[in-house]
């Protein structure tokens, strides 16, 4: 669909990583290396530097430029990678003085995300992230998209190269949007029929290697995909998950988190995050064997924030405890409510823990409310209807609705957020009054 003058892309890779003594969010440099490993790439070298701030020309300096120079020519290498944010300007200014291909931590993700996607959602997603990369970066040395064609024959409507494929890019991308909405309808229609059938959902969410696809696999028995690698599985799968005879909640895997994670994935995927928006709990899976696990916590929390599903109650799970020599446990908060649980997905420790406290969590969870409507609260029944949660309705001669509710925890809190609904209007009914009600 659109052709680049520019150096066809390899496998043998010589990787950059610039130390900024006052950027102390920079990216981890083992994390950097972990994700070329994924990518499936040939690592040659890594040429580690230091700068005060980033050249606005080519991010490094003249000397580190003509130090990777002659490390590509001696190397021959197909792409430089850079574990950091590259302006588009920067790219090209690089491409063009190293004669190769050279593509940021952006990018790479991106790649990444196109080899590990499987489903038909997954590949429309990530072709739409990378289209809105791409679309920022039309400008990179393609001196032949900036001449308007002429000439006896060649007269055209007065557009470049390059405005046509913005253009044709532009109606890709709308393309892809109007059928990524559709899977997202698809994805509400299967969510309202499990909330009318009173079916808690549990989101796993983690940083990316974190054990999530093990955990899930080892608590449903299923068979996703998992390696250790980033990115080992991107396509949401659910699961139903018997917790007791009576109760059963539907676990959902979803793609692991990492630092940075570019804008345009998280706009992607927004629709696979609705399931983490919309659960009822979230399970935040934690690698307890890794050093800098605090600092992964919070990069998780920020996507959470990002996708509106900061509110949503968690659980912290954390993971690997037969690499770290600790035993399963659970903790408890001062009120004596679970909020950190220890187990292994491998060996299956302290699975016992994790069952009971989502047992105590789900089990008999549904409440009873009642509710007064005005007339002009249409919008209100229409919401509790769609999702199965009116009991019984009766009209009053002042147009007042007065409602009997069954809610699960995640649709009080979506019903109270959405509409402004003040907790004092909701009234709690016990089940000897809902019986005699």
């Amino acid at each position: 669909m659109f052709e680049f003058e520019r150096p066809r892309g390899g496998e043998r890779a010589l990787l950059v990583h610039i130390n900024f003594p006052h950027r102390p969010d920079q990216d981890d440099l083992a994390e950097f290396i972990e994700l070329v490993r994924s990518a499936d790439v040939t690592n040659v070298e890594l040429i580690v530097g230091s700068r005060q701030q980033p050249s606005a020309k080519t991010f490094i300096g003249k000397g580190k430029l003509e130090e990777i120079a002659a490390r590509v020519i001696a190397h021959e290498v197909d792409i430089v990678l850079f574990n950091h944010t590259l302006s588009p300007s920067q790219e090209r200014n690089l491409e063009q003085a190293l004669q190769c291909r050279v593509l940021d931590r952006t990018g790479l993700i991106l790649d990444i995300f196109a080899l590990r996607a499987q489903s038909f959602e997954g590949k429309l997603q990530v072709e739409l992230a990378q289209l809105k990369h791409l679309s920022t970066r039309l400008v990179r040395g393609w001196t032949h998209l900036e001449r308007q064609k002429g000439g006896i024959g060649l007269r055209g409507p007065g557009e470049t190269q390059l405005e046509t494929d913005r253009r044709l890019l532009g109606k890709r991308i709308k393309y892809l949007n109007g059928r990524l909405l559709k899977v997202a309808r698809q994805r509400e229609q299967g969510r309202q029929a499990r909330n009318k059938a009173e079916v808690p959902t549990i989101s796993l969410v983690g940083y990316t290697n974190a054990g999530k696809s093990t955990l899930f696999n080892a608590l449903t028995d299923a068979e996703v995909y998992t390696a250790d690698q980033l990115f080992a599985t991107l396509d949401p799968t659910l699961r139903k998950l018997q917790l007791s005879e009576q109760q059963a909640v539907i676990l959902v895997d979803t793609v692991g988190f990492i630092r940075h994670l570019p804008h345009d994935l998280v706009a992607a995927f927004r629709a696979t995050l609705v399931e983490t928006r919309e659960a009822d709990l979230i399970l935040h899976v934690v690698d307890c064997s890794d050093d800098n696990r605090q600092e992964k916590i919070e990069a998780v929390n920020k996507v959470l924030h990002e996708v509106g599903a900061a509110e949503v109650p968690q659980l912290l799970v954390y993971n690997k405890i037969d690499v770290s020599g600790i035993e399963p446990r659970v903790d408890n908060d001062e009120q004596d409510k679970s909020w950190r649980i220890w187990v292994s997905a491998v060996s299956r420790s302290g699975f016992e823990n994790l069952s009971e406290v989502l047992r105590n969590r789900f089990c008999e969870q549904t409440r009873a409310y009642r509710l007064i409507l005005s007339a002009a609260e249409g919008q209100i029944r229409a919401f509790l209807f769609e999702n199965g949660s009116i009991d019984s309705e009766i009209y009053q001669n002042n147009g007042d609705i007065h409602l009997k509710l069954r809610l699960t925890p995640a649709l009080y809190r979506r019903l109270t957020s959405r509409f402004e609904i003040s907790s004092d209007r909701l009234e709690i009914v016990t089940d000897a009054l809902a019986g005699a009600a």
